[in-house]
């Protein structure tokens, strides 16, 4: 009795430890992981087919889309909540219907820029992306059971990550697609290796985001020790070398970045890519 006893105890130890395995990221590809935010924006504007297609060219690990629900329950990708800033329209995002949504043309960034840009599906997305490049998928206004239906009808449920905006996207997804690894956001708040135990455990992230101010040398060891990547954000009026420099230097192997090709060129200089 006391060996079938020690034998369960044993068990159930061997499932909590499989339980509190963080779900891994897509394979990666390359030594250090740069995730285009909204894409490669330096040229097109951001959240359009064109910023993917470019981040695909500079060969990006991620591009980053934030997802949206139009009132008729399509999926798109506008970072904002209306279309105020990025048309000439006014409105929520998910006031429009995809044929209204689609008929707006997006801001170029320059008055010299005379292309058309729309603001793209995720369907589309998905077309441009699989097998070419991962998503980084920020979880603004969407239902995980139907994003997850598109993901599985292009076959790119593995080719993705998904970051969290409120609690409930938590359980959505962990019901939804237990496997999908979940991307959260450590508080600035958080300084102490203690207070990272305390968040990690409490909401059991797969990969960590957040400022990359936020991070020293011990407490991503720490995650790494957990098997976390850690990849936050370092975009910004700020970024370049310097950034880049000291995001390196607390032994970051990964970053959210307004400048992809330049990010890339510098990693490459460095031996990193």
């Amino acid at each position: 009795m006391k060996h079938t006893f020690l034998a369960a105890v044993f068990l159930l130890t061997l499932n909590a430890a499989a339980i509190a395995q963080p779900n891994p990221a897509p394979r990666a590809r390359h030594k250090f992981i740069v995730a285009a935010h909204r894409g490669d924006h330096t040229i097109y504007p951001e959240n359009t087919l064109e910023g993917y297609a470019m981040a695909i060219k500079d060969g990006a690990d991620y591009i980053e889309i934030d997802l949206r629900t139009t009132s008729d329950g399509k999926l798109v990708s506008m970072h904002d909540a209306t279309v105020n800033r990025m048309t000439e329209a006014k409105g929520l995002v998910k006031d429009f219907t995809l044929q209204q949504l689609s008929g707006l043309k997006v801001n170029a960034k320059s008055a010299a820029d005379t292309m058309i840009y729309r603001i793209p599906t995720f369907e589309q997305i998905l077309k441009l992306c699989r097998d070419r490049i991962y998503i980084y998928i920020d979880f603004k206004e969407a239902d995980a059971s139907a994003t997850l239906n598109l993901l599985k009808q292009y076959h790119m449920e593995k080719q993705v990550l998904v970051y969290i905006n409120k609690p409930s996207q938590i359980t959505d997804w962990r019901t939804a697609y237990p496997a999908m690894p979940l991307m959260l956001s450590m508080p600035d708040s958080v300084k102490t290796i203690e207070g990272m135990k305390q968040f990690i455990n409490k909401w059991h992230p797969d990969i960590l985001d957040g400022n990359y101010n936020t991070y020293t040398k011990e407490m991503i060891q720490y995650a790494a020790s957990l098997g976390i990547p850690v990849w936050p954000d370092v975009q910004g009026p700020a970024e370049g070398p310097q950034v880049w420099d000291k995001a390196i230097g607390v032994g970051l192997k990964g970053m959210q970045t307004d400048n992809p090709p330049g990010l890339i060129k510098y990693l490459e200089g460095k031996g990193l890519r």
